[in-house]
């Protein structure tokens, strides 16, 4: 796989039982590029390791006064030289583009998660996690895939050296032979501890991040309320409490390099004392004691990826753990039978569907999606084509309820049981098929950056253009403000650039817009969460009429409890602890449901029992 074959057509499917598993199944899937970047690395090492033994003859060649060994040496170490070149080179370039590929990959697999959970991701993970693991922990899974081949090439040589020092000259190879494995597993001991200050590193970083994250999202409130010193103040005392776990695991890696000094120092003085004590004696020769000692003096270089493959692992180990935990999360299947009981009062399921909630899996035979929602855990039938209008009283079980029409279960149990779509279960549809035919609007929705037009330019059916969505949304103060703002000469709203999150625009402007790009998608069921809970009365009417209008003959299920946007609908639904109680026009509960009254009037417990005849 090359750089600029990317992106992958398909990242593949992740062994994320571990982070120590993820980080072995990209190393296969990375198996060309890893044996390329290994012949290389023993090219390489290769050359620089035959070095010696080049200068070895040539020394020898002098004491010799021998013309033409000394010109073999020079040969031959030209060649070495050309090899350590192409090596380095080549060696280079094959690694960075493994780190490269192998962070490609993740990131593919982090954005494809991304996009199957939607919501629901950043409800089971924080965000400054997943933008750790999305920024830094990726860069550090990819330093240890890349540094694998190198490591492999490394300690092939330094096998290779020990073999060949033996050979070459047995009193002196010996010695070497039995010194290179104490130097390379020396570290081994002080890579527990190593490893667990740089998890508490890792940790506090990411508790930093979050909560910068967290405070850069809340700026506006905060400032509202006068508390940016405070959260300075922590972000201030977090950062102190990174660096210094940063310089209490940075004594831990200095100590392993020091040893990575030392005992090849240590071992270079017991090979020249040894080998100068042999020369006189006459059992080796100057050049083969130069030869050993320079193999010795230059294995510093393959054992400093000892080294750095050690710290690899210990940064990127809890960082692979983290995006395994992130890549394993999956959307909740239908798993079990719908929750028993009858359909609550006024509720029958219409089409095909059988009086009460069906289990799930069982779907009567049928076409494309399309047709009544029915959620067999509240009992709440939207029938096709309608304006449902659904009152929960608690605006958190609003939510959930959101997120479990779209085919987001939060998590309960009961979230097991899927929502069914003209008698389909959405859990059983492809996941893009689902969300074209079911469009969630939460109550707090996000704008990205970009000019309106951009903001309005998603996957749509066509039916609906920006501009009936603007007028529905009652979006023309919107665009009177845009135009003002605009730097075209025309003064065109829709090339105006809309900051990060709308921060330049109102509250009651975000939500507006936010609702005009969702009914631009025009989708076959539209659920909004309190779409109009920002906006003055006079507007929340408005836009509920444009709602109502635009969405005439398409199934539009609105959570909220404003007498306004009730009145339109073309059915109310009463949710109260979890089920769906009542059924009606919002007159005709008012009129019966004492408890319907008390959500959507605002009346308190006194006052309900006052106006049904009780003495309060």
């Amino acid at each position: 796989m090359q750089i600029h074959h990317l992106p992958y057509a398909d990242p593949g499917e992740p062994d994320v039982r571990s982070g120590t598993r993820f980080l072995l199944w990209l190393g296969r899937n990375q198996l060309g590029g890893q044996v390329k970047s290994l012949l290389w690395g023993l090219l390489l090492h290769l050359g620089i390791a035959g070095s010696p033994l080049g200068v070895g003859l040539a020394v020898q060649a002098v004491i010799d006064r021998s013309g033409g060994d000394l010109a073999r040496a020079g040969a031959l170490l030209a060649v070495l030289g050309a090899a350590i070149a192409v090596g380095d080179t080549m060696m280079h370039r094959t690694a960075v583009t493994n780190w490269i590929t192998a962070a490609a990959r993740v990131q593919q697999l982090l954005a494809r998660k991304s996009a199957e959970l939607g919501s629901l991701l950043n409800r089971r993970v924080a965000a400054g996690e997943v933008v750790a693991v999305s920024t830094g922990d990726v860069e550090k899974i990819g330093w240890f895939v890349e540094t694998l081949s190198r490591f492999a090439a490394a300690a092939t040589t330094l096998v290779l050296v020990c073999v060949g020092l033996v050979v070459y000259q047995p009193a002196l190879g010996v010695v070497v032979a039995a010194g290179v494995p104490v130097l390379a597993l020396a570290a081994l001991p002080l890579l527990p501890r190593a490893t667990r200050r740089a998890d508490v590193q890792r940790e506090k970083a990411g508790r930093a991040t979050e909560l910068a994250s967290d405070t850069v999202a809340g700026l506006r409130v905060l400032r509202g309320i006068g508390g940016e010193d405070l959260f300075l103040g922590r972000y201030r005392e977090a950062s102190q409490q990174v660096r210094e776990a940063a310089v209490h695991s940075a004594r831990m890696w200095a100590l392993i390099a020091a040893v990575q000094v030392l005992l090849p120092g240590l071992l270079l003085v017991v090979v020249v004392v040894y080998g100068a004590g042999l020369a006189l004696e006459g059992r080796v020769t100057v050049g083969e004691l130069v030869t050993v000692y320079g193999a010795v003096a230059l294995a510093h270089h393959p054992l400093r990826n000892f080294e750095e493959i050690a710290m690899a692992y210990s940064f990127s180990r809890p960082s692979a753990k983290r995006a395994a935990g992130v890549l394993a999360l999956t959307r909740t299947t239908a798993t079990g039978p719908a929750a028993a009981g009858e359909p609550p009062v006024g509720e029958t399921p219409a089409g095909d569907l059988p009086a009460g909630p069906l289990p799930a899996g069982e779907a009567p035979a049928g076409g494309p999606p399309g047709g009544d929602l029915y959620d067999p855990v509240t009992g709440l039938l939207a029938p096709a084509g309608l304006f449902t209008a659904v009152v929960c009283g608690d605006p958190d079980a609003a939510g959930r309820l959101a997120d479990r029409l779209g085919g987001h279960p939060p998590g309960e149990p009961e979230a097991h049981v899927s929502v069914l779509l003209g008698g389909t279960p959405l859990d059983e549809l492809p996941l893009g098929t689902a969300r074209t035919a079911v469009l969630v609007q939460d109550k707090d929705p996000v704008l990205l950056s970009g000019t309106l037009r951009e903001l309005l330019d998603v996957p749509s059916s066509g039916r609906v253009t920006p501009g009936d969505a603007l007028a529905a949304a009652r979006c023309g103060d919107v665009l009177d403000a845009l135009a003002q703002a605009s730097a075209d000469p025309g003064g065109d709203p829709m090339n105006t650039r809309i900051t990060e999150r709308g921060r330049s625009l109102s509250g009651g402007q975000r939500q507006r817009l936010a609702l005009a790009r969702s009914l631009v998608t025009d989708p076959e069921v539209l659920v909004l969460d309190e779409p109009t809970s920002a906006v003055d009365s006079h507007t929340e009417a408005r836009v509920a009429a444009g709602v109502r209008e635009l969405r005439t003959g398409r199934t539009t299920v609105v959570l909220a409890s404003s007498p306004l946007l009730l009145d339109l609908a073309d059915r109310v639904v009463f949710v109260r602890d979890g089920r769906a109680v009542a059924v009606g026009t919002h007159r005709e509960l008012l009129a019966a449901e004492e408890r319907y009254r008390a959500v959507v009037t605002r009346e308190t417990e006194e006052d309900t029992l006052v106006d049904i005849g009780e003495p309060a």
